[in-house]
């Protein structure tokens, strides 16, 4: 009985590996590197696509395995991310970056959860909307489900925020800072964008789009973003064990028996600190970076499964009216810093 229920799983899990490989297929494609669209992106397309056309005719027996990619794969994708970031990342852009990251971050978040109790919008969409903004797009929003085991819909339609708004950066930042709209110096232009766009590989395109030396300070203060992942994730765990962002019993008295502890946040500290110990060869660190590229591809196609276009409809306009406001907050409120508080702390 237990090998045929494994058996079963591992369908499940297989069906989402053909999907996997058929986004980083995609994703190689000339349109798609020209785009900056990342396989992970593709993948909850095309879990998306499945949901709401063939998901019927899944057996009930696989689910167990697609539930395994949005939870335990995803885990290990989080925790592999920490050999894409170093500690050398920080004192490469010194202080002026970290305050300001600091303060988009805690902004965004905190300012995104008040907006999404005065829209009246579900506690953890609001959250995981305001966390994909705040810190790195579908990555974070990946990480904070993960510790407050929310519904994938849920997920889903926070990363699809992600994924609007972070692709409009791209285009909108190199457009207003070549006709001057944003007159700042390289520097300032860099650590704007690695501030306030959503993705890595947004904060990518929109750099090369407009310099290298943009696009290099950009990319150190995005990561730097990235590391403070694991402590947001601590407080958001502390949270929701004190008060439930979910109403079913379940979940609630799951809650209930004490803080939750994201140990996968923690691992991720550690793989950076290592990363940064340089004791691994190149070659194997981009091996490590492109398997933990398809574990989050595959969690991201696992979350498209189980999301269909119900369940968008139930969710409304009021998470994307947030990802809106929150998004001329950063495109603003990230200006403003970068040209006027950047100066007075370096």
């Amino acid at each position: 009985m237990l090998d045929k229920k494994r058996s079963s799983m591992l369908h499940g899990v297989l069906l989402i590996v053909l999907f996997s490989l058929a986004a980083f297929y995609v994703g190689e494609m000339e349109w798609a590197k020209h785009l900056s669209i990342s396989p992970m992106i593709i993948g909850i397309v095309f879990g998306m696509l499945y949901a709401n056309s063939l998901r019927n005719n899944l057996p009930e027996t696989w689910i167990p395995g697609i539930t395994f990619c949005t939870k335990r794969i995803l885990r290990i994708g989080i925790i592999f991310y920490g050999f894409r970031l170093t500690l050398q990342d920080v004192t490469a852009v010194g202080m002026p970056a970290i305050l300001v990251d600091a303060v988009v971050v805690c902004v965004t978040i905190l300012g995104g959860i008040g907006l999404g109790r005065l829209l009246k919008l579900d506690r953890s969409i609001a959250l995981l909307t305001s966390v994909g903004a705040g810190i790195c797009g579908a990555a974070a929003v990946l990480g904070t489900e993960s510790a407050i085991n929310t519904k994938p819909y849920k997920t889903a339609v926070a990363v699809s925020t992600v994924v609007i708004f972070g692709t409009l950066s791209m285009f909108l930042y190199p457009i207003l800072y070549r006709n001057g709209v944003f007159d700042l110096t390289f520097e300032q232009m860099g650590i704007m964008t690695g501030s306030t766009v959503h993705e890595v590989a947004h904060v990518v395109g929109a750099g090369n789009a407009m310099g290298k030396e943009i696009s290099d300070v950009g990319i150190i203060v995005k990561m730097i973003r990235v590391m403070m992942l694991v402590p947001v994730l601590l407080l958001v765990s502390w949270f929701a064990t004190r008060r439930p962002l979910e109403e079913d019993e379940e979940t609630t008295n799951t809650k209930r028996k004490g803080i939750t502890i994201p140990w996968f946040a923690i691992l991720f500290l550690v793989v950076i600190a290592f990363n940064s110990l340089d004791l691994l060869p190149s070659p194997v660190v981009s091996g490590i970076n492109t398997l933990d590229t398809f574990l989050l591809t595959m969690a991201m196609t696992a979350l498209g499964a189980e999301t269909s276009i119900d369940k968008f409809r139930k969710a409304g306009f009021k998470p994307f009216l947030l990802a809106a406001i929150l998004f001329c907050w950063l495109v603003g409120g990230g200006y403003l810093i970068a040209k006027y508080l950047v100066p007075l702390i370096m």
